[in-house]
């Protein structure tokens, strides 16, 4: 396969871009961009750092982030697996991108900034579930804010369909991976039940 190694070979593939996907793009949040991320339960957050880049999907029962203001937002980090896969390489490494996505809509809302961490408790109590407050927040600054066409959702028809028995279970994999030390079809039958404590 031919590799493409240089923007002007890449351009030449392509069209000029769309004026209107030139024009959406601004700096800080207008109020349908704000409305639009506080309606949104779950995004995936991507940082990069020495080892590689992460995605990281983050969803929350409500708004998966405040606004601050105009160009901050705030993610409350919950209770995970302790990887901290995230929040390494956001201290070392501040540039974050996050793609925002609500149920049901095709379209998408995606944010590029830079980020840092905080454990301040006034900011952590900004979050409260369930008489929890997360351990720290990763602080969002924002450096631009656009949205996405709906091709993407169209293509996958993704709100449209189910196709969970067409893929592996976690615990297959995890039996897998572990030659059979963790997962299993237990894992799979009790995992939610035993998640519900550890949400938040």
């Amino acid at each position: 396969m031919r590799k493409i190694t240089n923007l002007d070979e890449l351009h030449a593939l392509y069209g000029a871009p769309v004026p209107a996907a030139l024009r959406k793009v601004v700096t800080e949040l207008t109020p349908l961009y704000r409305a639009w991320i506080e309606g949104a339960r779950f995004c995936i957050l991507s940082t990069v750092g020495p080892e590689g880049t992460d995605g990281s999907p983050r969803g929350d029962d409500g708004p998966v982030v405040q606004v601050r203001d105009g160009k901050t937002l705030l993610m409350p980090d919950w209770r995970g697996n302790n990887r901290l896969d995230t929040l390494r390489n956001i201290v070392r490494d501040p540039r974050i991108a996050l793609l925002f996505l609500v149920s049901g809509s095709k379209t998408t809302v995606r944010v590029n900034g830079r980020a840092w961490i905080t454990d301040d408790e006034a900011t952590r109590h900004r979050f409260e579930q369930r008489g929890k407050h997360p351990a720290s927040v990763i602080v969002i600054e924002i450096e631009e804010i656009y949205s996405q066409c709906a091709k993407a959702l169209m293509r996958s028809g993704l709100w449209d369909r189910d196709d969970r028995d067409t893929v592996p279970t976690v615990g297959q994999i995890l039996a897998e991976v572990t030659e059979g030390e963790y997962g299993g079809g237990d894992y799979d039958v009790t995992y939610e039940e035993k998640a519900q404590p550890r949400m938040w």
